[in-house]
């Protein structure tokens, strides 16, 4: 009793631990990739926090054509890290492998949801103060332009209404609806 008692409480905290710091290794490539303004304190803080576990990576990984390869390493490895940790305290053998094979996937989902939550952030702060600056919508708007400049094309404004956000958030949820139930069978397959 008292270790299935524990055991969801458990993995539920080496998922959110986890999940934070692929959360900000994540953030720091995106960030990268988009040349966001470094000087913002959130980006310094994620540069903080990063580059004690990248700079190590970073001497055997190069980067690739202005691609932090060594952040993609090193989400992946943290992911398949969290998933045998939690088969670990499941109960379960530990296989490499399938944590291996399960995390594509799971990066995948956490990258689109990353997306999905900081348009949405940043429409909602545009509603509540949308003429103010602050360091969040700063980098909001670095890390959404890419995504939602292509939709601001193809959808004017109406009546002074932006709604290209709304656009991409329902593409980028079809994107995940489509891609990751095919990835998450292929996985499954792969494990067979």
């Amino acid at each position: 009793m008292g270790s299935n008692y524990l055991t969801e409480p458990l993995a539920f905290l080496i998922q959110v631990v986890f999940d934070l710091l692929i959360l900000v290794v994540m953030l720091r490539f995106i960030l990268q990739l988009v040349r966001a303004n470094f000087y913002n304190p959130i980006s310094q803080f994620t540069v903080k926090v990063t580059t004690p576990l990248l700079r190590p990576l970073r001497r055997v990984i190069p980067g690739v054509g202005g691609i932090d390869i060594a952040s993609i390493v090193l989400m992946f490895l943290l992911k398949t890290l969290e998933l045998v940790l939690i088969m670990l305290v499941s109960a379960q053998a530990p296989q490499l492998l399938a944590a291996m094979a399960i995390a594509i996937p799971e990066l995948i989902g956490l990258a689109i949801n990353f997306f999905l939550f900081a348009i949405l952030i940043q429409v909602i702060l545009s509603w509540v103060n949308p003429d103010s600056y602050s360091p969040l919508t700063d980098l909001l708007h670095s890390v959404t332009a890419p995504l939602l400049r292509p939709a601001q094309r193809l959808i004017p404004p109406i009546g002074g209404l932006d709604l290209s956000p709304m656009a991409v958030l329902v593409g980028l949820q079809l994107l995940k609806m489509l891609l990751l139930p095919p990835l998450q069978m292929l996985t499954a397959g792969l494990l067979l």
